[in-house]
């Protein structure tokens, strides 16, 4: 069973004074975690490093951003890992202090700010979406959108032709009640698209 999270949560750490400011956070995927990324070094100019690491999609990737190769973003990686999360951001931002940490040093350093910020954060199931399409008269619109909305689907889209195709996303879990309860509905009327 994978993990997400449900809300970002922070931490702050001061080590021979430098200070590591990290964060774990919810990410739909890569594109998202690298504008988040640079809204950081937008966001702390001043810092010495941003180093991040994503899981997300199936898809790992880490970023030492100058810190001495395997000390920051791979050993942040491998705590989100051990946690078993997905689709999860974690950054650290470092303030360098004139004192050097060593690799040892740098590598407690970041994995602590990532576990810090994860000891305080909620952890839910995640949910596998999928979208469904089907066709419906026009007088089964209204019924199939309130049955959609019972069942906490996302209508994506709703064209109107001869009849209406409706797309919409649900929880994987939910899909095939959903999908008998709208054949019920339907009364035979309803097609389901590819």
């Amino acid at each position: 069973m994978a993990l997400t999270l449900a809300h970002p949560v922070h931490s702050e750490l001061l080590i021979k004074k430098s200070r590591f400011l990290g964060c774990v956070q919810p990410v739909a995927g890569r594109a998202e975690a690298l504008a988040v990324v640079e809204g950081l070094r937008a966001q702390h100019p001043a810092a010495a490093h941003v180093c991040w690491a994503l899981l997300a999609g199936g898809q790992s990737a880490a970023n030492d951003d100058g810190e001495p190769g395997g000390t920051a973003g791979r050993p942040m990686l491998e705590v989100l890992r051990h946690q078993q999360l997905e689709g999860v951001l974690a950054t650290v931002v470092r303030y360098f202090g004139g004192v050097k940490l060593g690799a040892g040093g740098l590598v407690r350093a970041y994995t602590d700010a990532v576990a810090q910020a994860l000891l305080r954060a909620q952890k839910v199931e995640l949910q596998r979406m999928v979208t469904l399409r089907c066709r419906v008269p026009y007088a089964l619109e209204g019924p199939v959108r309130r049955e959609l909305q019972a069942a906490g689907a996302v209508l994506a889209e709703a064209r109107h032709d001869a009849q209406v195709d409706v797309a919409f996303t649900v929880a994987e879990n939910a899909a095939p009640a959903l999908r008998s309860r709208l054949n019920d509905l339907g009364q035979g009327m309803l097609a389901w698209l590819p």
